[in-house]
């Protein structure tokens, strides 16, 4: 029988890497030369115990469930807060993967929040291990943002990221492939989510749902100068009269109401640069703030963070995506890098 390696045949073929964004609002699935092959809400629906449904159809059914079932998040504030449940959901995640694209060995590295206690971070590579997966790794989740970035994280250069999750906020200085400085705020897009809620209920006592505030928050809000003119209606419970209503507001008025959020996490932003040795220091005064995660994506943040905070802010290219491209990036030059084991 001939050579194999003679017949021209490449086993690298059958080696895949996948790298792994276990968010709490999204969990996100990356492949080389593929690039996002799974992008999926963090819900999981139960009937009686039993997974019926993973990512999108579980969403539709926040809130919406009868007598006997219930569909419940897995991770909150950026760790996992229901094991077992996140274990089964990113089983069927990593399954609809191998299932368009069959292969014989994996390596497999998930991003997790900086300052994720030990157990938090077996209870992911547990949650990483299943039939296929033949190494797991992972990585903290500001250098999988500055590595995404494009970023010499391996050099002795100062880099400050900030990364807005949905529901964490890691605010990190990066030299020569560790964390320096860092800080973690249980603090998010999910937040500015449940800010508005608050608000309407407050104000004007009136009940919306989750995911109004995200359509809300994604048509409407600004962190700062937001368009002359905008409004947003609302649909929801007019508490007051007991029955549906609709309700309309200025961007103005929303943007003033996600304003003490969007302090603390500025407030945070210049508590670790007051910290920052001089000389990385003058690196970052001279390169400026990465800002990255979903979060991100809310308009003119940039511009209030440089406000706040006197510092130059660059919004990397396609911050949604950031993190889990750099994650998969680092599995090139794991030898340069300190990422646990699995």
């Amino acid at each position: 029988m001939a050579n194999p390696e003679k017949r021209g045949f490449n086993f690298r073929f059958w080696h895949r890497d996948l790298a792994v964004d276990l968010g709490t609002t999204n969990t996100l699935i990356y492949m080389p030369r593929k690039g996002i092959v799974l992008q999926e809400p963090s819900v999981v629906a139960l009937r009686q115990g039993v997974v019926v449904a993973v990512g999108k159809k579980a969403q539709r059914m926040l809130g919406r469930t009868p007598w006997g079932m219930e569909a419940v998040k897995p991770l909150q504030g950026g760790v996992i807060a229901d094991y077992e449940m996140a274990r089964k959901m990113l089983e069927r995640f990593i399954s609809r993967v191998m299932r368009r694209f069959p292969f014989l060995r994996l390596r497999l590295i998930i991003t997790v929040p900086y300052g994720t206690t030990q157990v938090e971070r077996r209870a992911v590579l547990a949650a990483g291990k299943r039939s296929g997966v033949k190494e797991t790794y992972l990585i903290e989740e500001p250098i999988a943002a500055a590595i995404g970035s494009g970023q010499p994280v391996a050099e002795p250069r100062g880099i400050f990221v900030v990364n807005l999750g949905g529901g964490v906020t890691e605010i990190a200085v990066i030299s020569l492939g560790g964390i320096v400085l860092a800080t973690s705020l249980r603090q998010g897009g999910e937040t500015l989510n449940q800010t508005i809620q608050r608000y309407l209920y407050r104000r004007y006592r009136m009940e919306i749902g989750f995911s109004v505030a995200e359509e809300a928050k994604k048509k409407a809000c600004y962190a700062v100068n937001p368009p002359e003119g905008l409004t947003y209606t609302f649909r929801g419970i007019n508490l007051r009269k007991r029955m549906p209503d609709t309700l309309e507001i200025k961007a103005q008025e929303l943007t003033e109401a996600i304003s003490p959020v969007l302090k603390a996490i500025a407030g945070a932003v210049t508590g670790i640069f007051e910290q920052i040795p001089p000389q990385l220091a003058s690196d970052v005064m001279q390169d400026g703030l990465l800002l990255v995660g979903g979060g991100a994506l809310l308009p003119n943040l940039d511009a209030f963070l440089e406000q706040e905070a006197n510092l130059p802010v660059r919004l990397v290219e396609d911050p949604f995506t950031c993190v889990v491209r750099g994650a998969s990036m680092a599995l090139n030059y794991i030898d340069r890098l300190e990422l646990q084991r699995g």
